[in-house]
């Protein structure tokens, strides 16, 4: 699906300047690049994390849109339940306007404590747009780790020193398991690519049913670099196959990206403040061969799936 950058340019932003994010934060690129991509007038929900918390500061707003800020965990619900009364009321006769619904959460609204209220939706068949900007943590409420935290990163409640190695589990793979509930429409994106990630949001909104998108959203406070490096570091990070980008259309995979060269995670980990405990010593050596290991696993997987080889 070709997307017109020229024209989505001239369009009125669904989120204005002035908002409250901190500099080089992914998150607003994230809502600026998929709502850019709807052709009809939206209602979005966020969930309580990084993004409400820093556009909707009461009395104030960065959103041009209808806006419904929602509990942590019940973004999906939420707009779930919006959805079902706007198909009632146009049934009714009462509506005769085409809306587009999207729900927003972090990763720790997502992954986590909001994963029933988006399970929940996708299972009932909503009507719905549901994006994660996956910065890594629980980013708003201190630096926590969650299931989205790369293995070995140093966070305030995974935290790295003589005694520790920072998290030792790998990251949940949600996108998989979202395509497990047979929806109609999953697929995994980044900043970085910004053509492919529109395109992706284009598609969802052109499809009936629940979609899910997950985008990676790199937190420049969590992760610790600086906030000009915001989207080199994001295809850094695709390009190592950490982050694949794929869709997966009514149960078929297609990988919409393959890097040409694929470096090694080390040179993005290096990059960033809370792997810098992992270079000081052969333990850490350990645990970034660990990850690498794990992380070229799952890219032949991916491969496999989309019918591409090495």
């Amino acid at each position: 699906m070709a997307v017109n950058l020229k024209a989505l340019s001239a369009k009125e932003p669904a989120l204005s300047a002035g908002h409250r994010a901190c500099a080089g934060c992914a998150a607003p690129i994230v809502v600026r690049q998929v709502l850019m991509a709807s052709d009809k007038p939206v209602v979005v929900g966020s969930a309580t994390g990084c993004l409400e918390v820093t556009t909707s500061i009461y009395p104030y707003t960065a959103w041009n849109v209808n806006f419904i800020h929602n509990a942590f965990e019940n973004s999906a619900a939420t707009i779930s339940g919006v959805e079902a009364a706007f198909e009632s009321l146009k049934k009714q006769g009462k509506i005769d306007d085409d809306i587009n619904f999207v729900a927003f959460g972090g990763d720790g609204g997502t992954y986590d404590i909001g994963f029933q209220s988006l399970s929940g939706a996708m299972e009932r068949g909503h009507n719905m747009l549901y994006v994660c900007y996956d910065n890594g943590a629980y980013m708003n409420t201190g630096i926590q780790r969650s299931s989205a935290t790369p293995q070995g990163a140093n966070t305030t409640t995974t935290p790295a020193g003589k005694v520790s190695t920072g998290k030792k589990q790998y990251r949940k793979d949600l996108a998989e398991i979202m395509a497990s509930h047979h929806i109609p429409y999953v697929a995994q994106a980044s900043v970085s690519n910004y053509r492919d990630l529109i395109e992706k949001a284009q598609k969802a909104f052109s499809i009936k049913g629940p979609k899910f998108l997950n985008v990676l959203s790199p937190c420049r406070l969590g992760w610790g670099f600086n906030p000009e490096n915001t989207v080199d570091l994001a295809q850094m990070m695709v390009d190592s196959c950490f982050w694949p980008l794929f869709e997966v259309e009514n149960g078929v995979w297609k990988l919409t990206y393959k890097p040409k060269n694929k470096p090694n995670i080390e040179e993005w980990m290096k990059l960033q403040a809370r792997f810098k405990h992992l270079f000081r010593g052969e333990e850490g050596k350990a645990v970034i061969a660990a990850a690498q290991e794990e992380v070229d696993k799952r890219w032949e997987q991916i491969l496999a799936r989309c019918g591409e080889t090495m």
